[in-house]
């Protein structure tokens, strides 16, 4: 729960935040990639006893994980939402894959995904892409992507789960598809004439390094499921890199005024999803350092919002 006061003459008034607001575990605590179940449970504790957050985003946890912090989610309220981003960005699953046997490899291993976090109680999973085959390729990359959407979707209807798809960068670092926020919106338009049950994801963190800003997200006002903010990484040679630093560090691009930025479009568009803190710890921080710092950047930011 967040909320910001304000004076209005002699009185004083609370300002609640209005959308919720949620958090990738697995990138604030990396150790939950490498299904370290202490880790899981450690940093799930944490999060659920923290009033600030309603959702929590974990990776698709092995079973043993998985029952050390099942209790902790149900005790305490919080929603999950399943990230399998890693499957698509790590793993190599290309649900955007010109070749249909690969095609069919993702499909069938994102299936397995969205039945194993239905089974949990999941009911939004998010995924990226798959890699840009370059401008020769790329529309036929499309046309997969649509069709594995549209599967994956018809599956996650009959689950009652939401499937969303992330945008990413194309040119800098996870070169991914999907890509610019316009050709995203086509994407998913296109699923959504069969399926309501499908979205996006856009995340403040890549708009650097797609040349895209807050108002951009205009485009895609009523296909929005959720969002990201964090910061994308500047290399002292001026490359970008999407390695979410905490705010303020060496190199981290966005800030308050950026924040600030993206939450007059999302209340502009009328946005309902939840808001969501993607940042990394670097060598050297404590995980819940750049968890803390970026809760006081979103403070920051819907203060001055308001005020």
């Amino acid at each position: 729960m967040l909320a910001v006061s304000i004076r209005t003459g002699k009185s004083i008034h609370l300002v609640p935040f209005p959308w919720r607001i949620s958090i990738v575990a697995f990138m604030a605590n990396p150790l939950l990639i490498k299904d370290d179940a202490q880790a899981a449970r450690e940093t799930v504790e944490v999060l659920a006893k923290d009033p600030f957050f309603d959702v929590v985003e974990l990776n698709l946890l092995g079973d043993e994980a998985w029952r050390s912090v099942e209790p902790l989610l149900k005790s305490s309220g919080l929603e999950v939402a399943a990230g399998l981003q890693p499957m698509t960005l790590a793993q190599g699953f290309n649900p955007s894959s010109v070749n249909e046997d690969e095609r069919r490899r993702a499909v069938e291993a994102l299936s397995q995904a969205i039945k194993t976090a239905a089974s949990r109680g999941v009911r939004r999973v998010a995924f990226s892409s798959g890699a840009d085959p370059g401008s020769g390729n790329r529309e036929a990359a499309k046309d997969s992507l649509v069709k594995s959407l549209r599967e994956l979707a018809g599956l996650g209807s009959k689950l009652g789960v939401e499937v969303i798809l992330e945008t990413f960068d194309r040119d800098w670092d996870k070169r991914q598809l999907i890509g610019p926020i316009r050709e995203a919106v086509e994407v998913v338009s296109e699923v959504r004439q069969s399926f309501e049950n499908v979205g996006l994801l856009w995340d403040l963190s890549h708009a650097p390094m797609l040349g895209e800003k807050p108002a951009d997200l205009k485009l895609a006002k009523g296909l929005l499921s959720h969002i990201h903010i964090g910061c994308a990484k500047k290399l002292p040679d001026g490359k970008l890199v999407d390695w979410h630093p905490g705010f303020y560090r060496p190199g981290a691009v966005n800030g308050v005024e950026d924040v600030s930025d993206l939450l007059k479009v999302l209340a502009e568009i009328e946005y309902s999803g939840a808001v969501g803190f993607e940042v990394k710890p670097e060598e050297g921080q404590f995980w819940r350092e750049v968890v803390e710092s970026a809760k006081g950047v979103l403070y920051t930011a819907f203060a001055r919002v308001v005020q």
